[in-house]
């Protein structure tokens, strides 16, 4: 079966990877900007949607096996992605440092098989205690690039590490795919998950 990752992002191909699988990517190109949602949460699972649905009109026919994730990270309520700029990144860090955000992934998983498409979806939550960093730390990881094109303006995997007190829940959610999380999916969509594996 063929099994596509609908995600630009390095971080969820090589945690895929480590765990065993060999995704082809193919990017979706969806306009993240232009969807809005009532919670990050839901956010986290529409823009996650909108890129599978993108990419799974592009397959066609064929046995296949799709995934789209994107993440936000909630702080105060509101949805943050990436930051774009520097100057965003800092503010963000600013407003981040010494305190607890909720990192969202949304994750949909659609399978093609002969004539029929199912599809299941779900958001992951996990908490994320920040470092209490001083501006000459955030200005110096901001120059780093590393944040500029993350949600949340950190990585887990990455320098970024440093910087994260400690989590509540998946690790794998932080980073941007949900490893158990798919593995429910997969089974819910009748996969087995030893079956994706990489021979």
């Amino acid at each position: 079966m063929r099994f596509v990752l609908a995600s630009a992002s390095p971080a969820r191909l090589q945690t895929l990877r480590n765990a065993g699988l060999d995704p082809e990517v193919v990017v979706s190109g969806v306009d993240e900007e232009a969807i809005d949602a009532a919670s990050p949460a839901e956010l986290a699972q529409l823009l996650a949607t909108a890129k599978a649905e993108a990419v799974a009109d592009q397959l066609g026919d064929g046995d296949w096996l799709l995934v789209g994730c994107d993440s936000v990270l909630e702080l105060d309520g509101a949805a943050h992605g990436k930051p774009g700029t520097p100057q965003a990144a800092v503010e963000r860090w600013r407003a981040m440092r010494g305190r607890t955000g909720v990192l969202h992934t949304g994750h949909r998983l659609i399978r093609h098989e002969g004539n029929r498409r199912l599809a299941a979806g779900r958001t992951g939550s996990t908490e994320v205690h920040f470092a209490d960093l001083d501006d000459a730390e955030i200005e110096a990881y901001v120059a780093t690039g590393e944040p500029l094109q993350v949600a949340g303006s950190f990585t887990l995997d990455g320098l970024g590490g440093a910087y994260v007190r400690s989590i509540s829940g998946d690790p794998h959610n932080v980073v941007g795919i949900s490893l158990p999380l798919l593995r429910d999916l997969c089974e819910e969509l009748g996969v087995a998950w030893h079956a994706l594996w990489a021979r």
